[in-house]
């Protein structure tokens, strides 16, 4: 029995400051996890729709921070987990860092989607749901990535566009201000009584209460054409109701000037023949040969 006892003294005298620095590391690298779930989860809790709601930060930036969060979370607590290990964090970082040289060359237009989704997201130029131009490109943002924006145009084609092509170009956002300008623009003949016309025009803008105060309205002449005198009719709306009050009074502008004798104009031209007196003219001649 003592020699077992003995045995075993011996055998924690050799191996005993093993076992606790062991145990020690077990235990951190155990901390360490659990510190990094309780960090992931209360991340979570901060990007949740409620407080998104009083934050009133933007959908597609929350959810994209939400997931570099994450997976930062997730890497500081490996290069901690192998720091105690005593893995040479110092030299494992370089080469990560030379292979992110390496691979960032490689990909060096994917990073720079990249770089331009984080530009966007955080200068917000503009959010899910706002009707952006872009180039050639025109839609509706319904959602927006690391990599790409993905919109949709007013016909329901689905498009997919790189954020360096929306960063790097001039970009117009029809949803952004509040109000916009309508103009309506018609020509009329030159015959007809221009006070009449804007006579009917401010009627129209009179009578209708969808017409934002400020900005004034404006009936003005807008050009003198060669067939017609154009006349606009301008008007402040609220963004949200542009095309629907343009569509409307489109129709309306032309029943009420109809209505007044207001004539629209059309191309025309005036051809005038005109006969050269100063050379004989053969052509009863050549009429006589040929019978």
């Amino acid at each position: 029995m003592m020699d077992v006892q003995s045995f075993i003294a011996q055998l924690w005298e050799n191996l005993g400051g093993a076992v606790l620095g062991i145990g020690r590391r077990v235990l951190i690298i155990a901390v360490i996890v659990l510190g990094g779930k309780i960090a992931i989860r209360f991340s979570k809790r901060l990007t949740r729709k409620d407080t998104l709601q009083k934050l009133k930060a933007d959908e597609t930036f929350v959810s994209v921070l939400r997931v570099v969060i994450h997976y930062g979370i997730i890497v500081i607590c490996l290069i901690m987990i192998l720091d105690v290990l005593g893995v040479s964090t110092a030299s494992l970082i370089a080469l990560l860092g030379a292979a992110g040289v390496a691979v960032g060359f490689a990909l060096r237009d994917t990073l720079s989607n990249i770089a331009a989704g984080i530009v966007i997201l955080f200068l917000r130029p503009f959010g899910k749901g706002d009707f952006i131009e872009c180039d050639t490109v025109l839609g509706a943002v319904r959602d927006m990535g690391l990599f790409s924006t993905e919109l949709e145009t007013a016909d329901g084609v689905f498009i997919s566009v790189p954020n360096s092509a929306l960063w790097g170009l001039p970009l117009k956002n029809y949803s952004r201000n509040a109000k916009r300008r309508l103009d309506i623009t018609i020509s009329i003949a030159y015959s007809n009584s221009i006070d009449t016309a804007f006579k009917t025009l401010q009627t129209i803008i009179e009578s209708e209460s969808r017409f934002l105060k400020e900005p004034a309205s404006q009936v003005m002449v807008q050009s003198l054409g060669e067939s017609g005198l154009g006349i606009t009719m301008r008007a402040w709306v609220p963004s949200s109701m542009y095309w629907s009050l343009y569509w409307e009074h489109m129709k309306t502008v032309k029943e009420r000037l109809q209505e007044a004798g207001i004539a629209m104009a059309f191309p025309q031209r005036n051809v005038r023949l005109i006969q050269d007196t100063s050379k004989p003219d053969n052509t009863s001649g050549l009429v006589r040969q040929l019978g």
